[in-house]
C-alpha cells in the first residue's frame, strides 16, 4: 500500500471518527441545554461550539490535502518532483534532503511567484523534516497556483 493510500485511509477514519464524536457531543449538548440549569446551558452551548471549531479545521485541513495532492500529481506530470535517497524504511534521507534544500531554496528566492518552485521547497522541507515550513510552503505554493489559474 503507499503512503499516499494510507494517508487517504487515515483521512477517511479521522473524519468519521469526527463525525461519530460530533453526534455524540450534540446529543449530550441537547440534554445540557435541556436541563434549564444555568451551568447544564453553558456547557451545552460549551458543547455545541467545540464541535462546529473541529469541522472547520477538518475542513481545512482535507482541503489543504485535496489541493496540495492535486499540485504533487500536477507537478510530477511535468517530471518536476524533487527526490531525495531514500533510507530502508522508505523515507526520505534527512541529511541528504538537507544537503540538496539550499538548491531548492535558491530556486524559491530565484522565482517568488512560482507555485512549482515553492512546492518543490515545501517537499524539501518536509524531507528534511521541517513539517511546520513545509505546509507553509506548500500553502504559498497553493496560493500562488490559485491566483495564476484562467478564471
Amino acid at each position: 500500500m503507499s503512503a499516499r493510500t494510507t494517508a487517504r485511509i487515515g483521512a477517511i477514519v479521522m473524519a468519521v471518527l469526527l463525525v461519530g464524536y460530533i453526534g455524540l457531543v450534540g446529543w449530550r449538548a441537547v440534554l445540557f441545554i435541556g436541563s434549564g440549569e444555568p451551568v447544564g446551558i453553558a456547557i451545552g452551548v460549551a458543547l455545541v461550539v467545540l464541535p462546529v471549531i473541529a469541522v472547520w479545521a477538518l475542513w481545512r485541513e482535507l482541503a489543504f490535502g485535496v489541493r496540495s495532492e492535486r499540485l504533487v500529481d500536477r507537478l510530477d506530470e511535468e517530471d518536476g518532483l524533487p527526490e531525495f535517497p531514500a533510507q530502508p524504511s522508505g523515507r526520505p534521507d534527512r541529511a541528504e534532503a538537507t544537503a540538496a534544500f539550499d538548491a531548492y531554496r535558491a530556486e524559491t528566492e530565484a522565482a517568488p511567484e512560482s507555485w512549482r518552485a515553492w512546492l518543490r521547497l515545501g517537499i524539501a522541507y518536509d524531507a528534511a523534516g521541517d513539517r511546520r515550513r513545509a505546509r507553509a510552503a506548500v500553502r504559498r505554493a497553493i496560493t500562488l497556483e490559485r491566483a495564476s489559474a484562467p478564471r
